[in-house]
Formats: structure tokens, sequence, C-alpha cells
């Protein structure tokens, strides 16, 4: 269910198309050469990749029907492309005349009569494979979008119980999503996209077990390349994260300022909870946290929040509004939260049970299944 909607983190929030923010990271020169061959109104093509660690955007006028890019690249990169009318209302909406592109390094050309999302792409065998492997996923995509309306239909209808029962249909996609992914991966292991397929198959929940593998099984250049190296760390974070292992230690601020450590709980079981005020998801699965703190907090249950947010009084008005009475830290640093970091966390809401020994008991507990845990080892 995750998966399916993974891909719409490459055109979140388009606003930051409108700044202009240059990356400095060196890598191999490229070149996007574009004709737009019908464009009649004066016109803006921007580009949005993440270079460096950290998002890059640049633009270029379509001139006489053409437009070029330059720049360089550490690796193999899935960009985004959007044009923009003159004098549009809404230049950098969602929903747009975009296009995603895997781009390499040296000259990749884009060619389109007037929508930049209709348009052919050759010159990068990075996105040649991307192509190929989105039509070996073309199904699978399609039966996502229809579960995806299905269940927008049911949220708005407040359906829970309609909703429940999309989820073994959304398992059974994941499951075919990751088998498709899982083959490409052993027909094409010096893929130039080998590294964002096993991304995609890892999810943000990543099993050590079942990926690791996989990950051997890569070329030694992508295994090398900069997103390789970053996924071997990934992995290292996952073992010693991973149920059965011991909690790492941490200790961060309270709202008070002061310093709370996990260990200070030792004796209870404890939640470590990863969320922010800002995370949609996590405001919606307070009310769950909220129910099993209730019923469970006298049989020697504490939760230790850790929000991801930058901002004090938006993470203290969020505990507040949801009703959050347990205790809260952050070091108000956002997605660089450093107990976050030891913890492998790249998307919230994640949590980690940890046993009165300071053991990891289990992992990402959601709706339902954190108040059943509670119950089998609180009996």
């Amino acid at each position: 269910m995750k998966k399916i909607i993974a891909g719409i983190a490459l055109l979140a929030p388009v606003a930051l198309f409108a700044q202009d923010k240059k990356g400095t990271a060196a890598g191999k020169p490229y070149t996007i050469q574009g004709t737009v061959s019908q464009q009649q109104t004066p016109a803006t093509v921007y580009l949005r990749m993440r270079k460096g660690g950290e998002n890059f955007v640049d633009s270029a006028q379509i001139k006489e029907g053409k437009f070029t890019f330059n720049g360089t690249l550490e690796e193999p990169a899935l960009v985004s492309l959007m044009l923009v009318q003159k004098g549009s209302e809404k230049p950098v909406s969602m929903g747009r005349d975009m296009l995603a592109v895997f781009m390499d390094k040296g000259t990749v050309n884009i060619n389109t009569t007037d929508s930049i999302s209709k348009a052919t792409v050759t010159g990068s065998k990075a996105n040649d494979d991307y192509k190929k492997l989105n039509e070996q996923l073309k199904d699978v995509n399609e039966k996502g979008a229809a579960l995806q309306n299905q269940y927008r239909e049911l949220a708005k209808n407040k359906d829970e119980e309609g909703i429940k029962k999309l989820e073994a249909a959304y398992d059974a996609l994941d499951a075919e999503e990751k088998k498709i992914e899982n083959d490409f991966l052993s027909k094409n292991t010096n893929s130039p996209i080998a590294m964002f397929v096993l991304n995609q198959v890892a999810g943000y929940d990543l099993k050590p077990a079942e990926i690791t593998p996989l990950f051997k099984k890569l070329s030694k250049e992508a295994k090398n390349s900069p997103s390789g190296k970053e996924f071997s760390k990934r992995l290292e974070s996952a073992r010693k994260t991973a149920i059965g292992q011991p909690a790492i230690e941490f200790a961060q601020a309270d709202a008070t300022g002061k310093n709370i450590s996990l260990s200070s709980f030792r004796g209870k079981y404890v939640l470590v909870d990863f969320w922010a005020s800002w995370c949609g998801p996590c405001r919606a699965e307070n009310p769950n946290v909220v129910k099993a703190y209730d019923k469970f907090k006298s049989k020697g249950f504490e939760i230790l929040g850790v929000s991801l947010d930058d901002k004090k009084d938006k993470w203290l008005a969020a505990v507040d509004a949801d009703k959050l009475t347990w205790t809260h830290v952050s070091d108000l640093k956002g997605w660089k939260n450093a107990a976050a970091d030891l913890y492998g966390v790249r998307a919230i809401p994640q949590n980690v049970l940890i046993d009165p020994k300071g053991k990891i008991v289990a992992k990402n507990l959601r709706g339902d299944e954190l108040a059943s845990k509670l119950e089998e080892i609180l009996k």
C-alpha cells in the first residue's frame, strides 16, 4: 500500500520550482537538449532533482521551440521537468505539464510537439531502463490507481470497514510489484537504475534479511555509487535496530529543556514514537496511540514521543491538540533529528516497541496492531 503511492514524492510541493537553488556537488557533465516544435507562446521549462543531498532547481526559457540544460551528476538521477506557459495563474502547482526522466551523463534529447508530458526521451540508458521497468509495472500501476480511487471514496464516506477490506488488495498488489522489481534486479544487476529499484523494493521499513542478498548481487559499480554507499549505511542501521536487538541509547530535551534518556524508561515497555506536527499520517495515527496508552499505561506501558519538528511552538501545539499526555522530546532539527538518524528513520510515522530489559520486540505497529501487541505481552 505504501509503495503504490511512493512515486508522489517526485512531484511533491512543486512550489520548490519557484526557487533557483544551484547544487554544488561535483560529478559528470550532462546536457538536456529539448525541442517543443509547436510552442507558440513564451514558456519556461523547470528542472528539479536531488543533488548533493539537497533540492536542486534550474530553469530554461524556450526560444524558437528549443531549450537546453547543462550541469553535472554524481550518478544517474530521477528528475522532474515541468513546462509552464507565460501568464499561467498557478505556474508551480501540481498536476501541470510534467515529465519524469531518469537522467544519465552525456546528452539526453527530449522532443515533443507542445506538451512535455508527452515527450519522447532518447540518449539515456538509465531512462531506457526506467521506461522498461514502468512498462512491466503498467498493470500494477493501473490497479493501484483504481485502488486509490476506491480508497478516496471510502475515506470521503468515512467507511472504515470498507477501508480495512482494501488492505488485502493493497498487500497483494505490493507483493506483485515487489516480484516484478526483484526480477528486474536479478536480470539487470549493473543497470544505472539498480539502486533506485532496490530502494523501491526495500521501502522505508527496510528488512535486512530480505534485502541484503539483493544488494550483494548488484554490480560493484552500483554498490560503490553514492546511492549504494548510502544504502549500505541504511542496511547497517536496520541490522542494529532489528527486532531482537538491544535498543540504541539516546537522550534529547523535552519542552522544558530537560534531557530525557531512553534508558530512563528501563523496567517498562516503552514505545519510541517518531512523528511530527506537520505529518498528516502521524496526526491521523495519534488517536490509536492515545487509545492504547490510556488502556495500558497502568500496566507498565510508556511512550517516548520523538518529534521531527523544527519549530517548537508547532510541535507543542500539536501535542496539546492531539492530547498526547506522555513524554515528548525533540532536538528541533527536523529530518536531521539525531535519534531518528540512529534508528534509520526515513519516513514517519514510525515506532519501535522496547521491552523492560531494553530489547526491541516490535516495530511500526499501526492501528489496532499496537493494542493487540500490548494485549499479548501485558496480560
